[in-house]
């Protein structure tokens, strides 16, 4: 039976942080064996190939900074299902098949894909294709630009499917309306989203600095008895969708809703009232953390602080970076509860959490 459900094969063995670029670049190659499942453990990637990798193909990965090991080991085969690069095979030219991307991400109903300039001809038979690989879908949104601006938007184009951006997505026993042009929402993060509501105590006061439609601030109210959230937003649309998802939960009376800028509303109406601040603003979450401080209570807490490393810096550097702002603010880091990358977010960048107790 064993034999049937597995194969030995040759294998890359790299680290996770690495792992989505070098499917990439392994991909290119036509070197990926995708009869066979991925495997992974705490730190690595296991990569079945269906052949030895030339000398050129493997000096081409370390040449893109890929620290990987060749390995020989068994992997579970994939069960026959109706995929998207299968459904493809027959619809694209050879040549144009490495570039299907492997990473799709579903937020309700809709499907969202990035599609590279070479298969831009092809986007709606690649639409075509992802909606009858997966029956739930009725919209699928191809990126049209990076995330950007005041609120954290992408512009996105309709390839297949309703002209629909609004749905509603479940996560850990929550649902959460939202339409993904007019406020943020990342279903990558719903692991990070389940740390924190775990960490969470009953009776605490926790602030969600930059809620969106809920994620965090929601989850911990529908996990714990007794709390008290406060889950702030400047983004009007958001902010509609928060309260919406709210109702949507029935977490009312566990949860306030305060729009506006974060920084005056933690130094003017939400001062030292705190056991825990969360701070998911990545690119400008820094700029923040003295009025997260001055939000805590004058005992101390936690606050989880969000940000991103890329090749020129690294979570040492921002966890001194962080540690400065703290101390600035006349609060000192008691200690580093846990610090970690939290996901890809481009080549050679990623989002990391650093989570601090303050006094």
């Amino acid at each position: 039976m064993r034999d049937n459900m597995t194969k030995r094969a040759v294998s890359l063995k790299v680290p996770k942080l690495q792992g989505e670029k070098t499917i990439v670049l392994a991909n290119r190659s036509n070197l990926i064996d995708k009869k066979l499942e991925i495997q992974k453990d705490e730190v690595f990637l296991y990569i079945p190939l269906v052949k030895q990798p030339s000398r050129n193909a493997l000096e081409k990965l370390r040449k893109d900074g890929i620290a990987f090991e060749i390995l020989n080991q068994r992997f579970t085969q994939r069960k026959e299902e109706p995929k998207l690069h299968e459904q493809l095979k027959s619809q694209l030219p050879p040549h144009l098949q490495a570039y299907l991307p492997h990473a799709l991400d579903f937020i309700g109903e809709i499907a969202i894909i990035e599609i590279p300039s070479e298969l831009e001809p092809y986007k709606n038979i690649v639409g075509q294709a992802i909606m009858k690989a997966h029956k739930n879908v009725r919209t699928v949104l191809a990126k049209a630009g990076a995330i950007s601006g005041k609120y954290r938007l992408r512009e996105f184009n309709v390839i297949a499917g309703e002209h629909s951006t609004e749905t509603i997505h479940k996560e850990s026993g929550c649902k959460f309306k939202v339409d993904v042009t007019k406020a943020y929402f990342s279903p990558r993060l719903s692991n990070e989203h389940k740390r924190i509501a775990s960490m969470v105590q009953e009776e605490e006061t926790v602030v969600d600095s930059f809620s969106g439609v809920g994620p965090f601030a929601i989850l911990i109210a529908k996990t714990r008895k007794k709390v008290q959230v406060y889950a702030i937003d400047a983004n009007p649309d958001a902010v509609d969708y928060l309260k919406f998802n709210i109702r949507l939960n029935k977490v009312m009376d566990k949860i306030r809703v305060l729009s506006g800028d974060a920084q005056q509303i933690l130094n003017e109406r939400l001062a030292g009232i705190a056991d825990r601040v969360i701070m998911n603003l990545p690119e400008r979450a820094i700029e923040f953390v003295d009025a997260a401080c001055k939000a805590l209570k004058p005992s101390g807490g936690m606050i989880h602080f969000y940000s991103f490393i890329n090749s020129s810096s690294s979570i040492e550097q921002k966890k001194l970076e962080f540690k400065k702002k703290v101390e600035e603010s006349g609060r000192i880091v008691e200690a580093f509860f846990s610090f970690k990358t939290v996901r890809e977010t481009a080549p050679h960048e990623y989002q990391i959490v650093i989570d601090a107790q303050i006094r």
